[in-house]
């Protein structure tokens, strides 16, 4: 008995947010097709010209520009961002240090500190039950 082992297949779309890349910057043919597994893993350890141009100078996907600016998604919302922006207009937000962008950083270090609270908590938990 042999096995049929069928090709795993995705969206465009699910292709670029692996990527880390915004969609409608990519080529027409990236956009219009399907991407294997295998190709995805080709893109990602030998990035064409394009997807290194996406990736340094973007535009960027939310989530990238979220993290580049140290706040959430939510928090881009919040702060009025709700496009995709070039690492440029990034640097441009950090430079003017708007007041939104400071309050949504002191609020996600909250998150992070609380996370780490309850991380630590879980931790001691599972080594007292060990005992």
């Amino acid at each position: 008995m042999t096995s049929h082992q069928s090709t795993q297949t995705m969206k465009p779309a699910t292709a670029a947010k692996k990527l880390g890349v915004y969609l409608p910057a990519t080529p027409a043919e990236f956009q219009e097709g399907v991407v294997t597994r295998a190709e995805l893993n080709e893109l990602q350890a030998n990035p064409p010209e394009w997807l290194r141009a996406l990736r340094d100078k973007g535009p960027h996907p939310r989530p990238v520009v979220a993290a580049k600016l140290g706040v959430s998604i939510a928090g881009l919302a919040r702060g009025g961002v709700t496009e995709a922006l070039t690492t440029e207009q990034i640097q441009e937000i950090k430079d003017a240090g708007p007041e939104w962008l400071a309050k949504e950083r002191a609020t996600q270090a909250e998150v992070r500190k609380e996370a780490a609270r309850l991380r630590q908590r879980d931790a001691e938990k599972a080594a007292g039950a060990e005992s």
